[in-house]
């Protein structure tokens, strides 16, 4: 499968945010990729609901929407109402995430799993079937345009490991410092999906630098 590319709408200009979306529906992208904070799990607030409605009315592609908040499952049924095609929690916000993952795929959406920089991957062992999409987290969650963190590289291998030993068709995403200097070498070591958001969005040319992180 050819890489997926995911913008993060957190790095887009919100006084333009329509125009926004219409250049990474007519980009080589392949999600959006938004980012929810609660200013509890992370240090941050970003999205709420009303926004992310508007949003879905100009996306002419998936929603990818990652929850760095605490108590997800109560807010479920309410991401899928307002447009939510893939749905990732973290593992540290959840205390029975099974049960979650489980919930999110009732609702008819993709399940994902995002992990922290400190969180080792061994964790997911157990529940890996039940995964579609682990999100490893390459710097630490709640502000966009940090560096990335080298040991990612580390994780991403001992994730592709668990997937192929199990099997399973799940999609490892990365999100945090990627640009076209790592992007080759997270695809190679296994990753499927690249959220970019500073990169794309501060470049002089957002969609041809969509093109570039799409075809490396």
């Amino acid at each position: 499968m050819a890489h997926l590319i995911a913008p993060s709408v957190l790095a887009a200009d919100f006084a333009n945010i329509q125009r926004d979306f219409e250049m990474i529906n007519r980009s080589n992208a392949d999600w959006f990729h938004i980012d929810v904070m609660d200013g509890v799990f992370v240090p941050n607030i970003s999205f709420g609901m009303p926004v992310i409605s508007a949003m879905k009315k100009h996306a002419k592609k998936p929603l990818d929407v990652h929850l760095m908040i605490v108590n997800p499952d109560q807010y479920i049924s309410t991401f899928k109402n307002i447009g939510a095609d893939i749905l990732t929690v973290h593992y540290e916000a959840c205390s029975h995430l099974h049960r979650t993952l489980q919930a999110i795929k009732a609702e008819g959406m993709k399940a994902g799993v995002a992990l922290n920089p400190h969180t080792p991957i061994h964790l997911l062992e157990d529940i890996i079937h039940d995964i579609d999409l682990v999100c490893i987290m390459s710097v630490n969650p709640g502000f966009g345009g940090q560096s990335f963190i080298e040991h990612t590289y580390k994780k991403v291998k001992e994730l592709k490991s668990l997937i192929n030993k199990n099997e399973t068709s799940t999609l490892i995403e990365i999100d945090g410092g990627v640009n076209i200097n790592n992007a080759k070498a997270l695809i190679d070591t296994g990753a499927d999906v690249l959220v970019a958001g500073s990169f794309v969005f501060k470049s002089e040319n957002p969609e041809l630098t969509i093109q570039e992180l799409k075809a490396v």
